[in-house]
């Protein structure tokens, strides 16, 4: 595969859900979608919704190059944030997670609607996708194995500035995604 130029933060949109590349200025946004100590219960860190823990997630989103601000596309209300990273640019993988929303949000097709448009973003150029979940989150093992994706592994990872802790690691590949996709891009007007 030739090497391929891929932007971490481009402006996604479709019925639900418009992401956008995080800026600083959108801190206080997302602090007060985060600041629910239940949006973190089953994450590897459940403090996030503490503000030094929260800033600290927030000051690697933004360093990070791929962090995606997550709002309804209906209200344009600030619903929590997503990101990609780790890309391989040799073996053409890249990695999506560090995904949170807001309960107010949960089961109402937001979170598929993002997966779907972030990965409508990959697969023009990338072989696959990787999701990396705390071992304990089994709340988005479940979401992510109905989205479709398989489980190949798990790793010990840290995240910026936190402990190093098992993670289940998932993948979707290019040609499952044109599987999937059917099923997913129909549910959600692209735009």
């Amino acid at each position: 595969m030739d090497k391929v130029l891929f932007n971490f933060q481009p402006t996604l949109r479709n019925e639900l859900i418009i992401a956008e590349p995080l800026c600083a200025t959108d801190f206080n946004d997302l602090y007060a979608a985060a600041s629910d100590p239940l949006v973190w219960e089953q994450h590897p860190n459940q403090n996030r919704y503490q503000l030094d823990e929260f800033t600290n997630y927030f000051t690697g989103a933004m360093e990070s190059g791929g962090a995606l601000l997550v709002k309804d596309a209906a209200t344009e209300e600030t619903l929590g944030c997503s990101r990609y990273s780790d890309h391989d640019a040799a073996s053409a993988v890249v990695s999506v997670g560090y995904t949170f929303f807001k309960r107010s949000h949960w089961g109402k097709g937001h979170n598929y609607a993002l997966k779907t448009a972030m990965l409508e973003h990959v697969f023009p150029t990338m072989i696959a996708a990787h999701f990396y979940i705390g071992a304990c989150n089994k709340r988005s093992q479940v979401s992510l194995e109905r989205f479709g994706a398989t489980k190949i592994g798990e790793q010990n990872m840290a995240y910026y500035g936190e402990v190093s802790q098992l993670n289940f690691v998932y993948s979707i590949a290019s040609s499952q995604w044109e599987e999937l996709r059917e099923k997913h891009v129909a549910s959600y007007q692209l735009k």
